[in-house]
């Protein structure tokens, strides 16, 4: 009754939502791009020196991107204070990738993915932390609530990179989908192991930016 009593509550509320939605679908798009496309150049493709290299590229631009998606919806503090510390906060995330992918191919195999995803999921828990407290609207350490919840956005999103390795090394199969005829050629579209690991991560990255930025609105 309150709320038919008051409708700009609601109002408010669906709005919230609404932002929050979106922004986490902007965050997920941008971060699975950027990891996905860093993924297939240094480990899909033959990973030389120009792969390597351009890949970090996309994996520190994508970074920026998407914590200037949170900073824009969350930010508190004037842009001019905000910008050094986003470089820092993206160098950390493209680190927190990084180390993941180090950590997996070291160990190796089924161990080197649950591995991977215990490091994984421990370093962006920390990002995820040190993004809320600079653009949180008090400055100060989460809450245990609020830790919580960053520890499954993170979790979330580790389960994602690791269903994304584990497809890459051991799904070996192909689905033919449709077949697309060009002048004298036949051009069959194919779903692979790649695809599947991909939208997996997609999906995951989402719902962990919706915890997360969902978190923020809030506060």
């Amino acid at each position: 009754m309150d709320v038919i009593r008051r409708p700009d509550v609601l109002g408010r509320a669906t709005q919230r939502r609404l932002v929050g939605v979106t922004s986490a679908l902007s965050a997920a798009t941008v971060e699975a791009a950027a990891v996905g496309l860093w993924f297939v150049l240094v480990v899909v493709e033959t990973r030389t020196l120009f792969t390597a290299l351009a890949g970090l590229g996309v994996l520190l631009f994508g970074s920026l991107v998407r914590t200037g998606v949170f900073d824009a919806v969350a930010g508190r503090r004037s842009r001019d204070a905000s910008e050094p510390i986003r470089f820092a906060l993206a160098l950390v995330l493209a680190t927190c990738w990084l180390t993941w992918l180090v950590a997996a191919e070291l160990v190796g195999g089924q161990n080197g993915i649950l591995v991977a995803f215990a490091l994984l999921a421990s370093t962006l828990s920390l990002q995820f932390s040190l993004e809320r407290r600079w653009y949180g609207a008090s400055g100060g350490w989460p809450s245990l609530t609020d830790a919580v919840k960053t520890v499954a956005a993170g979790v979330v999103v580790a389960a994602g990179a690791s269903l994304l390795l584990a497809a890459t090394w051991f799904l070996d199969w192909r689905l033919v989908v449709a077949y697309v005829p060009v002048g004298d050629l036949t051009l069959a579209l194919e779903i692979g192991g790649l695809a599947v690991g991909l939208a997996s991560y997609g999906v995951c990255s989402f719902l962990g930016q919706q915890q997360r930025i969902a978190r923020a609105l809030e506060s």
